[in-house]
């Protein structure tokens, strides 16, 4: 589940990346290889425990199916809130910077 949450977190963005200046200005495309690396580390993950179970990979316990679950919106969660900070770091648009040296 990690696995699906996270490719569709990293296609949903790259589609946004791809159909949005205004994204591509706001740096959007950090948020999108963030997702696409965490969707390759969790493909490796799942190859590697196919490897080791074959068809039990197929049968997931309920409670280790729900744990994939929360770990996969935690890692999407995670990324968003690692580039919403970065982006108030570099302020592509001034919007900070105006903001804190706004004269009363």
């Amino acid at each position: 589940m990690t696995l699906l949450l996270t490719c569709l977190a990293a296609v949903t963005v790259t589609v946004i990346w791809y159909v949005s200046p205004r994204a591509r200005k706001l740096k959007i495309g950090s948020l999108a290889l963030m997702y696409w690396g965490a969707s390759l580390m969790w493909l490796v993950d799942a190859v590697t425990e196919y490897i080791e179970l074959r068809a039990d990979y197929f049968r997931p316990e309920a409670a280790d199916l729900l744990n994939d679950t929360l770990l996969g919106f935690a890692v999407a969660v995670l990324g968003a809130v690692i580039w919403l900070v970065a982006l108030l770091i570099r302020d592509p648009e001034g919007v900070v910077r105006a903001s804190l040296f706004r004269k009363n």
